[in-house]
């Protein structure tokens, strides 16, 4: 019997933690750039839709032509003329990024990185603090003396990290008298690669939190355009056409299905969304009510591999 897969409306728990968050967040990559009324409302219309867990990191702002530090400050803005919201939400951040250089997380570096996060968001603590992307060059013993200093001291509550292998996660974690309670891997309906690399199944191992970056596929299953340089045009139609056929029995969007299909995986996947459109912040909950069978999800994964399973 091909039954429906459950998508729980329940606050997901970030690993160990005693941290509890709506199963949708909400991300400040393209926060920046928009004055302090609009960027509160923002925020406030996500966590009105239980997005409880913001999502931001220093490097946030220079991509959408600001500055090193740009959606931190703003946020940070918000927080001071309404720090009320401070209480309502799950304060996560990154670091190690370096313009340049280009990844940097020695132990002064991310001290540094942190106390000027702290300065800029104007909070005491952050909630979750992740390394964003994995410094080759950093001895492994380095970066968790840095985040078990930083924790001691109050300055981040968790840790965790983005854009990591499995076997870079565990080496961190081997250095650590603490549980990291995260992974924050790219996944979606065309960014499959956590399914089999091993990503989704240390989350389910360590009982960790899986942060989904850019689950609408950088916005291509949203639009249904494929991006700049995109070879797989046969296969992205493949997906769209299975995503489609979904929504129209679903009375939903591309949009709410591909966020259900991430939704859909055991690995406690919390899907970060990326619009800064109040309206489409708001729509996107409406992804908690598709409800996909199992074939429905195997459907999807199987148009993106372009064959059956084996």
């Amino acid at each position: 019997m091909d039954l429906p897969v459950t998508l729980s409306t329940s606050p997901r728990r970030l690993g160990s933690s005693a941290f509890e968050v709506g199963p949708i967040a909400f991300g400040c990559w393209r926060f920046a750039g928009t004055d302090v009324a609009t960027a509160q409302s923002k925020i406030e219309t996500a966590l009105d839709c239980g997005m409880t867990l913001i999502d931001t990191a220093d490097i946030y702002g220079v991509d959408g032509g600001g500055e090193f530090g740009d959606s931190e400050e703003l946020l940070g803005d918000v927080l001071r003329g309404s720090p009320a919201l401070r209480d309502r939400m799950v304060l996560a951040s990154k670091g190690g990024i370096v313009l340049g250089v280009p990844y940097n997380s020695t132990q002064a570096y991310m001290t540094a990185a942190v106390e000027a996060s702290l300065k800029r968001l104007k909070v005491e603590t952050i909630d979750l603090y992740q390394i964003h992307r994995p410094d080759l060059l950093a001895p492994v013993p380095e970066i968790a003396a840095a985040l078990t200093s930083l924790r001691d001291a109050g300055k981040i509550r968790e840790a965790g990290v983005s854009n990591h292998t499995a076997a870079q996660f565990r080496a961190l974690q081997a250095h650590l008298d603490f549980p990291m309670i995260s992974q924050q891997p790219e996944f979606s309906a065309w960014e499959q690669s956590p399914i089999t690399d091993g990503i989704l199944d240390l989350s389910q191992e360590l009982g960790l939190a899986t942060l989904a970056w850019s689950p609408l596929g950088r916005g291509m299953l949203a639009t249904g355009k494929p991006g700049d340089g995109l070879q797989q045009i046969q296969c992205f139609e493949n997906v769209m056409a299975v995503l489609q056929q979904l929504a129209e029995r679903e009375n939903a969007t591309t949009s709410h299905v591909a966020l259900a299909f991430t939704l859909a995986h055991p690995a406690n996947v919390i899907p970060i969304i990326g619009t800064q459109n109040v309206d489409r912040i708001r729509d996107s909950a409406k992804a908690l009510e598709v409800r996909l069978t199992r074939r429905d999800w195997y459907d999807i994964v199987e148009a993106r591999r372009g064959a059956p399973m084996p």
